[in-house]
């Protein structure tokens, strides 16, 4: 019951974060693995919980939805898709030991991006030129690696489109939780196809999230992200260090 209790916390906390700034899986994963669950069955698992979250989120923030510099959302979602389904491929065909020693080094390069992948994108903005048919092609990679693990892909695609477009950082926001969705809900069908989810962990994860992802998207709008951010960025090295800690300790 303690164990579950943890997981529900854990759930709701993530489903939050997601709404507001993004981050959720630094939660997900590390309590997964904590109670018991292997590294690569619980990021299946917290991707497939954290699914209903983003699109209740997603549905939020439906009125802000918008295209990108000569791009269509649904051509973006569509590569997103097929980014997500080849990333999920990667991770059932990738041995557990194998991601066992992973696993933490991704949690460090998504704990890195989550904090510094806004800001390094507006200092390359101000120095070079990008074209933005080039945006279609990061986001397949984008989408790769969110359904490979998925640790602040949102940011990274924050950071990509403050290179790539001008669009708006609500639009963006809007977006990020539409295509993060698209490439997680491929993902998690072919992970769950492939038998890697622990069900009863999962259902738990899903219920809580979905109830921490809309109550928080009703107040992301409003909140001050900067500061959000910050508090989730220390929480996520916090995990990471324990996460090494435990591992390497």
């Amino acid at each position: 019951m303690n164990e579950f209790i943890i997981v529900a916390a854990a759930g709701l906390l993530a489903g939050a974060m997601n709404a507001v700034a993004g981050g959720g899986s630094f939660i997900t994963l590390p309590v997964l693995v904590a109670v018991g669950v292997p590294s690569l069955n619980a990021n299946a698992t917290s991707t497939v919980a954290l699914v209903p979250s983003a699109l209740a989120s997603a549905y939020a923030y439906r009125h802000d939805f918008r295209g990108f510099d000569g791009v269509r959302l649904s051509t973006m979602a569509v590569i997103s898709v097929v980014g997500g389904a080849l990333g999920a491929v990667l991770l059932i065909v990738t041995p557990q030991s194998v991601f066992d020693h992973l696993f933490p080094f991704l949690l460090l390069f998504g704990a890195l991006v989550f904090s510094f992948g806004r800001g390094l994108g507006d200092i390359l903005r101000r120095h070079m030129t990008v074209h933005a048919s080039a945006l279609p092609i990061t986001q397949f990679f984008l989408g790769v690696y969110g359904g490979y693990f998925g640790g602040a892909v949102g940011v990274m695609m924050l950071a990509t489109w403050t290179i790539l477009t001008r669009t708006s950082i609500n639009n963006m926001q809007a977006s990020r939780h539409l295509l993060n969705a698209s490439m997680n809900t491929t993902a998690s069908i072919l992970m769950i196809a492939s038998g890697l989810i622990y069900w009863s962990h999962m259902a738990v994860m899903l219920v809580t999230a979905i109830i921490g992802g809309y109550g928080a998207a009703a107040f992301g709008r409003r909140l001050d992200q900067q500061k959000a951010r910050v508090m989730i960025s220390i929480l996520n090295f916090i995990v990471v260090a324990l996460i090494f800690w435990r591992q390497f300790g």
